[in-house]
């Protein structure tokens, strides 16, 4: 089949999964997996190999942009410390953990005799890395609290810089190459902090330029060289990409929406990056289960299992250390949410394609890309497919459905009676004769009326919205307070001192809110 004819195909079967996945109500992108696997048994499609160059240039950038587009800085700022965390030193330590549990495991069992420990780490290396493909997707398919959803989405978005340099020391260091902590360290920071600056300077240059452009497709043109420009320049001069990228989408996303972008521009631009990261998601999702054998990985099955349980035994040991360090600051984690950002640590097509970049050559490559391939349906099939089921159980979604209703209802009570308070306005000035307001009025009466005794029924039903409601009212009015702490200290009424003991009492205040209702459970106004 010619290129065109398989790209055909390949959107057919997307678009019959996603009305399947649908009307079953499963995670869309396992469902891909599924039918990648199906059909890539049959040999009917061939489909192309996800190469790196493939991932690179065509999936990652667009589907990266696309989320830190839709990221809220705001939220990413006040959830920077356990976003970091988790991305930087987090994936140090998984990759760590994950070697050291791998190497005597496989040995005790003998299913990784001949495996060493440099072996071992270029494994934990080039799985360490949450996929962001599939952890976006997923969480804003079951539509979990937003401030989980921004932890898991701004980690994801992170790590894969940090994997994949990792991923080039744990080579380097199982090919006979010299280990020098100190120059890690250095290329760390040039890799990150480059691609950083790339993409900061990218995407004020495309915002500047959308401020002097009225032109929706204009527009959208630029956001596309800011998504590709960016990776594509950072990883020209050997820099992380992925962060480049990233800070591009948050740039654009942030500042040139706000400062450059009409209505019509907005919705233009949300529109074709909602579609192209819809599209790129089938295409990735699909070739990655025409790549997987199922019969390679039932021969593995053994090694597979093992390399799986060495990867969640770190993940979970990463969040828990991460939950337990926050636990007294302002970035808190309730340990629901700790469970779920465990479980919830999907690996997929980077691994993959990082696995496939090992040199022919490379002692135990066939084991490696079983192990590799293994883990990442695993995680796909079963975390993806559990995650809802484990965000139920834990109360996570069920109660954010009720609080999302209470929610409703309130806002149109809200909108009606602020209707009517205009309406009023309206007929005392004259700009509207009593006689017709009469007829309007009427109508809007009854839409609040209708919503308030609503508010009131779920108010009986669910003792706990009223507490939420009360929790994230009281948490509002500390964030008054911390900015009237703020605009005293700069008038020069509040000394330093006198500020920052202020703060420590309000924030004392939030952290006795957060341990009765914690924003998990409250689903308070920050979180919405």
């Amino acid at each position: 089949m010619n290129f065109v004819t398989v790209l055909v195909l390949l959107f057919a079967i997307a678009t019959a999964v996603a009305v399947i996945a649908g009307r079953l109500r499963v995670p869309y992108t396992v469902a891909l997996v599924v039918a990648g696997l199906a059909v890539g048994a049959t040999h009917v499609v061939h489909a192309p190999h996800l190469t790196k160059d493939l991932l690179f240039n065509v999936f990652l950038p667009g589907l990266l942009f696309e989320a830190a587009y839709h990221l809220e800085y705001r939220r990413f700022v006040q959830n920077k410390t356990a976003i970091v965390a988790l991305a930087l030193p987090g994936v140090a330590l998984a990759i760590g953990l994950t070697a050291a549990i791998l190497k005597p495991m496989g040995t005790a069992v003998g299913a990784l005799e001949n495996f060493s420990l440099s072996h071992a780490l270029v494994f934990a290396s080039l799985i360490a890395a949450t996929d962001p493909i599939a952890v976006v997707a997923l969480f804003k398919s079951l539509g979990a609290p937003k401030r989980l959803g921004v932890l898991i989405e701004g980690e994801s978005l992170l790590n894969d810089g940090t994997a994949v340099v990792f991923f080039t020391l744990a080579l380097e260091v199982a090919s006979g190459g010299e280990f020098s902590l100190f120059g890690a360290a250095t290329s760390f920071v040039k890799v990150v902090g480059m691609g950083l600056a790339i993409g900061a300077t990218l995407g004020l240059v495309i915002s500047f330029a959308i401020q002097k452009i009225d032109d929706a497709m204009i527009e959208t043109t630029l956001t596309t060289i800011a998504a590709y420009g960016s990776f594509a320049l950072a990883e020209h001069f050997h820099f992380s990409g992925v962060i480049a990228t990233v800070t591009a989408g948050l740039i654009v996303g942030n500042y040139a929406t706000r400062t450059g972008m009409s209505p019509t521009t907005r919705v233009a631009v949300e529109t074709f990056w909602e579609y192209i990261a819809f599209a790129l998601n089938s295409i990735v999702f699909l070739l990655i289960g025409f790549e997987v054998s199922l019969d390679n990985l039932l021969a593995s099955w053994k090694v597979i299992v093992l390399a799986f349980a060495a990867v969640t035994i770190a993940r979970a040991v990463v969040v828990s250390t991460v939950t337990l360090a926050l636990r007294r600051t302002a970035e808190r984690i309730p340990w629901r949410w700790s469970i779920v950002l465990g479980w919830g640590g999907l690996r997929g097509a980077l691994s993959m394609v990082l696995v496939r970049a090992l040199p022919a050559d490379f002692p135990n490559r066939a084991t490696l890309m079983s192990m590799t391939f293994g883990v990442v349906v695993l995680s796909l099939l079963g975390q993806g497919v559990t995650t809802g089921t484990l965000l139920r159980r834990l109360g996570i979604i069920g109660e954010r459905a009720g609080q999302e209703e209470y929610e409703q209802q309130r806002g149109r009570a809200r909108v009606a009676r602020t209707a009517l308070d205009s309406l009023e306005a309206m007929v005392s000035t004259g700009g509207l004769p009593a006689k017709l307001a009469a007829e309007i009025r009427g109508a809007y009466e009854r839409r609040a009326e209708d919503a308030e005794k609503k508010v009131e029924a779920l108010h009986l039903a669910r003792a706990d919205l009223e507490a939420g409601a009360i929790a994230g009212a009281r948490r509002q009015l500390i964030a008054v307070e911390k900015q009237a702490i703020l605009d005293s200290g700069k008038k020069g009424l509040l000394g330093a001192s006198a500020s920052e003991h202020l703060f420590r009492e309000v924030d004392a205040r939030l952290h006795e809110i957060d341990d009765d209702c914690p924003p998990a459970d409250s689903s308070d106004a920050e979180d919405r």
